[in-house]
Order: C-alpha cells, then structure tokens, then sequence
C-alpha cells in the first residue's frame, strides 16, 4: 500500500501542472483569437451589406426628428462600412495595429449610422458587441503594417470592384416594382451600378422618394472606397527587396567554412535575393525572402546547431513583428524537428534529395545499363566533358558559358531559390565545379556545382543544347564523379524528387486506391513542374535518398506558403508589362 505521503506528493505535482496546462490552453487561444475576430468582423460585414440592402423602412419618428436626407445618409454610411469591414478583416486576421484601429472607427461609425437610419435594436446590439470585443483584444493586435507588393492594389481594386457590382445589381432587382420603372434588362441595369460607381446617373429610370438618392449615393460611395483605398496601395512604399549585404555575405562564408558540411542546401543561403536574421551570438542564421506575405526560408538554419534556437527565435519574433507567415521549404529532418521544437511549427514531407556517394558509385551491373549504354553512346558520338573549379576557368570563357546558358535557359526568368543560386560566374563563387561539355569544339552543355561543406557538391544548374544527343546529362555527371578523387569529393547532391516516396509506392503492385489516385495526379501535374521525370532522372544513378520537409505553422496557411513557393521558385510568374506599370525592376 501506498504510504500518504506519496498520495500527497503526486496530488501537489498535479495540482502544480494544472495551471502550466490552462496557460498552454489559454495561450493556444490568444493565437487563435484573431483569425476568429477576423472572421467575426467579415460575417458582420456582409450581415451589414444585407441590411443597408434589405433594412429599407425607418421609423417615422426618426425621420420627423432626424434632419433631411439625415436617414438616406445613413444607409450609405452603413453600405460602405460593411465593405471596408470586409476588407479590414484580412488586416485583423494578421494582427496588425493599423488595421485595429481602423476597424475599431468604423464599428464606431456604422453604430452612428444605425441610430441616426433608426434604432434597430439587434444590428446596433451586434456592432457594440462586436466593438467591445475588439477593445477588450487589442493586447492581441500589435503587428506592424506589412509592406505589400503594388499587386495588393490590383487584388483590392478586383475585390471590391466585385462586391460593388453585386451590391449594386442587387439593390435593381430588389422590389423593382418599387425602385426601378419599366423592368429594363440587365444591360441597363448593369450601366446604371457602373455609372452610379463613378457619381452619374445611368439609364435607368428611378422610382421612390428615397431610393434614387440612396442607390447613387451608395455607389459612389463604394466607388470613393474602392478608389482611395487603391491609391493608397499602390502609391505607398513595396516590399523591402530583398538584399544580402556584403557584410552578411561574408559571415556567412564563415559560417558555411566551419558548418557548411552539415546540409547540402547550406551554400544557397548565399543567394543576393534573400534577407538574412541572426541570432544573438552570430553563430546561426536564417536566410528568406518575403513573398506574399510569407516570410520564406530554405534549408536549415545556417551556422552552428547549438545556436539554432537563437536564429529561430529572432526570426519568429520578426515574422510576429509584422504578421507574416513563416515557412521553411526543403528543411532535413533534423532541421523540421528543431523548428518543430523551437517554432511549434508543423512538417510535411515534401519528398527526397538524391545523393551520390562517390566511393559506392560504379556504372557496372544490370541496374546501371541504362546510365552506362547512355554515356558509351554519347562517348562514341564524339562529346567531350570538361570538370574545373570556376576559378580556373578563364574570364572570357566563363563569359561565354554565361551567354549559352542564359540562351538556352528559354524562359524570361531565371527559375529555382531553395536549390539554385542564379548566378554563373561569380567571382566571390570560385569553389564551385563546371563541368563543360563540347563536340567538335562547340559547346553543348553546362553542369554547375556549388560546394557541400569541404567534400561535397550540390548540383546547382543543368543545361544543354535542344540539339544535343540525349543522355548527355548523364556523361556530364558521370565525368563529374570520376573528377571527384581529384577535386577532394565523396559526394554530390543531385535534384530534388518532390513526393518521390509516393511515385515509387504507387507504382508497385497491391497499391491502394488512394496511392494509386495521388500517383495519377503527381504525373498529370508532371506536364508542368517536371515532378516525374526529375525522380526517373535521378533514379537511375542509385542514389541515396535524403527526406526534405515544409515546415508551416497551420494547414490553413499552406495554400498561401505553395503560391509564394511557386512564385519564388518562378513556376507562377507576372506579366512582364503589369510588372512594368507597377513600378517593378
């Protein structure tokens, strides 16, 4: 049996967890809390649209006391507020102060207005209720406006320009006995929202005391909305470019001397396109570029491991800073359950990076044929292949290396950011490897390696002529691996086979449905994104397989965290001349 004073000691340590797990709950509420007020503040918007829309008979009494015209103002104050309540819930959701301020004016104003239009008891018992709760929260609302891209204007003039025209078509076909004579077709009606948006009359005739006034008054209104607020978006400063300083550069090629062997993703942290956040020792950093308001970091932190958490604190405490979303793409095991750790941030395995180990390469055996008969084939057609340092190249050949691959490149931008460093040629850049390959003299492929650590490569870029013979990659890489004793290699990081464990495993016998299904749609999306010919590509040199995570920080962020890794990544790219009319370089 069990003495009492055990049973006392195990009642004691409960009684000291319980409050440690209520402020768990309490705390995993208050991160919550604003993406519930901000989907409250959106609900009471369109309840507020429907209102001005449908709420359309007012107490004589407030009529006989309120001034003339007092009450139609009204309603047009309560249809823009429930459009600005709309469009300020996105704003609150990211917890910026500036947007809680401004929601928190206009419940004010649209409780004015429901008063002066006629004290209707539950829509002005909603706004308070609504108000009061945004007050008692506004500890929670401490974020800094976030400096968008001039893209946001657009998306705000489309999104209320919308809103405006369905409001606006509404409001004609709403008791059209009443409000609008003759029953005209949609055309006119559709002429008078859009002329009414812009302060004139339209075609259609109007009918009723108050109707006119408020139907134009309400559209101009929206239009005056839809107008500064898309002014202001695009004439207030972009996003900060991001730029990597030659300061930072040059301590994080320290970093990387010392701990650029622990990830093969390590040397892309270089990249001038990314923004760099220390920790407090400068032993650790996190490299990322801030793309539709994702704060976007590749690989693992930079730097020694037992500093990790000081480069992960800083930066969670610069995504909390201005209310972006953090994501980490192609991060290692260990680095998702770090950020797991430190960051609460969740993983998915997006699939696997293909490492060749030099010493356990060898192009004999049935399993090589196909690798081996390639580059017999290619040898025999007479392509030579070339392996260097880039330092050793001469400039005026690496210039003309520069100019093949951006001809062959194809495409207007440069594609790749977590394993590619879209630059060739760089002088800061010469322990990278170039392997050249040439017929007759004339050159007909470039592979570009940039350094893993002292004894690893990582491929960075691959690119041949369309006239070439097929399997001339593969020559290039194998004349790699046999450069690879002399160059002080043991092993290179190939392409990265995103869900490769689910085309291998679907393709197999006794593959469930789901499997099967999912395998069906990663090949369908293969004709875009290069998903299933990357991992038969890979595949064929028998490599070692590595997993590589997302981390994220809700489900409901990931739709958000693809189409910024898609855009950084150049597989989602904006037309050349609206990036030219928004000011973009």
């Amino acid at each position: 049996m069990r003495a009492p004073g055990a049973m006392l000691t195990h009642t004691s340590d409960s009684d000291d967890l319980r409050p440690s797990r209520l402020r768990v709950r309490w705390n995993a509420y208050r991160c919550r809390s604003p993406q519930i007020l901000a989907r409250l503040v959106s609900l009471l918007g369109i309840l507020t649209l429907l209102h001005a829309l449908l709420g359309d008979r007012v107490p004589e009494l407030v009529t006989s006391l309120a001034p003339a015209g007092a009450t139609n103002v009204a309603t047009v104050v309560i249809a823009a507020a429930g459009v600005l309540l709309l469009r300020l819930s996105s704003s609150l959701r990211r917890r910026q102060r500036r947007g809680w301020r401004a929601a928190c004016a206009v419940l004010v104003l649209l409780a004015i207005a429901h008063i002066i239009r006629g004290i209707a008891v539950i829509p002005l018992t909603v706004t308070l209720l609504m108000l009061a709760l945004l007050v008692a929260s506004r500890g929670l609302f401490t974020a800094k406006s976030d400096v968008h891209s001039r893209w946001l204007a657009l998306r705000n003039l489309a999104q209320l320009s919308v809103v405006a025209l369905l409001y606006g078509l509404a409001m004609m076909y709403i008791d059209v006995d009443t409000r609008v004579a003759g029953n005209p077709g949609f055309g006119i009606r559709l002429q008078e929202v859009l002329d009414g948006l812009v302060g004139i009359n339209g075609p259609a005739r109007l009918v009723g005391p108050r109707f006119p006034f408020i139907l134009h008054g309400t559209l101009l209104a929206l239009g005056l909305v839809i107008a500064f607020s898309t002014a202001y978006l695009l004439l207030r400063p972009t996003h900060p470019r991001a730029n990597l300083s030659a300061d930072d550069e040059l301590r994080l090629r320290c970093l990387l001397d010392k701990h650029g062997a622990r990830d093969s993703l390590s040397y892309f942290a270089l990249r001038r396109d990314k923004s760099v956040v220390w920790s407090p020792t400068g032993k650790a950093a996190i490299t990322y570029r801030v793309v539709s308001g994702v704060a976007l970091a590749s690989g693992d932190p930079v730097g020694d491991p037992e500093a990790w958490p000081g480069a992960i604190a800083a930066y969670q405490a610069l995504v909390d800073e201005y209310a972006w979303i953090p994501a980490v793409i192609g991060c290692s095991q260990m680095g998702a359950t770090v950020l797991r750790r430190e960051a609460g941030l969740s993983a998915l395995e997006l699939g696997d990076e293909a490492i060749v180990v030099v010493d356990d390469f060898s192009l004999e055996g049935r399993a090589m044929r196909s690798v081996r008969q390639a580059c017999t084939r290619v040898e025999r057609a007479g392509y030579e292949v070339t392996v260097r340092r880039d330092r050793d190249v001469p400039p005026a050949e690496m210039a003309a290396l520069v100019s093949a691959s951006n001809r062959w490149r194809g495409n207007d931008v440069e594609r790749g950011y977590s394993m590619a460093l879209s630059r060739l040629g760089d002088p800061a850049d010469g322990e990278c490897v170039v392997a050249t390959a040439r017929r007759d003299g004339e050159l007909a492929g470039i592979l570009h390696f940039v350094p893993w650590g002292r004894d690893g490569l990582s491929l960075d870029l691959m690119r041949r002529d369309r006239s070439a013979d097929n399997g001339l990659n593969e020559l290039m890489i194998v004349s790699v691996i046999r450069h690879a004793p002399e160059l002080c290699v043991r092993r290179l990081s190939l392409n990265f086979a995103v869900f490769r464990d689910a085309l291998e495993r679907g393709e197999r016998i006794g593959a469930g449905p789901i499997l099967r299904l999912w395998r069906g749609v990663l090949i369908f999306l293969s004709r875009w994104f290069q998903i299933e010919s990357l991992y038969r590509f890979n595949v064929k040199f028998r490599p070692e397989w590595e997993p590589r995570f997302l981390s994220f920080p809700s489900s409901s962020a990931l739709p958000r965290i693809s189409v910024a890794a898609l855009e950084a990544e150049a597989f989602i790219t904006r037309p050349h001349l609206l990036n030219r009319l928004l000011f973009r370089r």
